[in-house]
């Protein structure tokens, strides 16, 4: 008995938790544990048609609604439709994606998952590919309907608008796991629309042109990113060629998109020690 004992103590003893010594950390980013939980995430989202369908058909359902809105005045659904084919795909992916992975916090998923060695890049990561991978169908169709059935008429390449709705969807991606994390339940996660979507689809330059608005407005459309998805959507519908001001438009969208996940990525923590 007294070896058992004995056996039991020093393995309590060399465990790390006992000597003090913390678990060996997993590295910030690693392809294979990424590609697991994108996979997981698309597993859950196949068994939820119901979200399936409102990420893919919601943006098609509204831009054909405007087309025939505007039936009488094509000119006007030239106007805005390509910033509304950006526009809609980013909040569908803003709405899904925040209450998917709230949910996930609530039920506890994430924090079996922040136990286990897998390090917080792997989390974001895969979850901003999995939504990515639905954001590029939803882009795709939204985009072809748009062009090649609703007779959308741009001037540069329907590739460049579908580049730059993708680009919005994945913003909506990342804004939906950022604000996920300072909700306390999916209705919370809804509220934040309000605050994060509506200010900027009022000075995104929708529905004034943002030169024209007071200063004051202007300078605070200057830095939203939802601003230059509009500028990008209206140098393809515009242009020919590729602009300097639309590569300059992308940039930024893409890059607000990585500094959101990357933020993110550094509000993702466990709630219980």
């Amino acid at each position: 008995m007294s070896t058992t004992n004995t056996d039991n103590a020093t393995d309590v003893r060399t465990t790390p938790r006992a000597t003090g010594h913390p678990a060996p950390k997993p590295r910030a980013l690693s392809p294979a544990r990424t590609l697991a939980t994108a996979a997981r995430v698309l597993r859950q989202l196949a068994h939820d048609p119901r979200t399936v369908a409102l990420l893919l058909l919601i943006p098609v359902v509204m831009i054909t609604l405007l087309r025939f809105v505007f039936d009488g005045s094509p000119h006007t659904f030239d106007a805005i439709g390509a910033s509304l084919l950006g526009i809609f795909p980013l909040i569908t992916m803003f709405l899904v994606t925040s209450i998917a992975t709230l949910r996930e916090r609530t039920s506890g998923t994430l924090e079996r998952l922040l136990a286990m060695p897998m390090g917080k890049g792997d989390l974001i990561a895969g979850y901003a590919l999995a939504f990515g991978a639905v954001a590029i169908l939803q882009s795709l169709l939204a985009t072809a309907l748009s062009v090649w059935a609703l007779g959308l008429d741009v001037t540069g390449s329907p590739w460049l608008l579908l580049l730059v709705a993708l680009l919005d969807a994945l913003l909506g991606t990342a804004l939906g796991l950022f604000v996920s994390a300072f909700a306390a339940s999916e209705f919370q996660a809804v509220q934040f629309m309000p605050a994060v979507i509506f200010p900027q689809l009022l000075l995104c330059g929708l529905f004034i042109a943002r030169d024209r608005m007071a200063p004051v407005l202007e300078a605070i459309s200057n830095v939203l990113p939802m601003s230059y998805a509009v500028d990008g959507m209206n140098e393809v519908l515009h242009h020919t060629d590729v602009t300097g001001n639309f590569v300059r438009d992308v940039l930024i969208v893409a890059g607000c998109a990585l500094l959101v996940l990357t933020l993110g990525a550094a509000t993702l923590r466990r709630r219980t020690a």
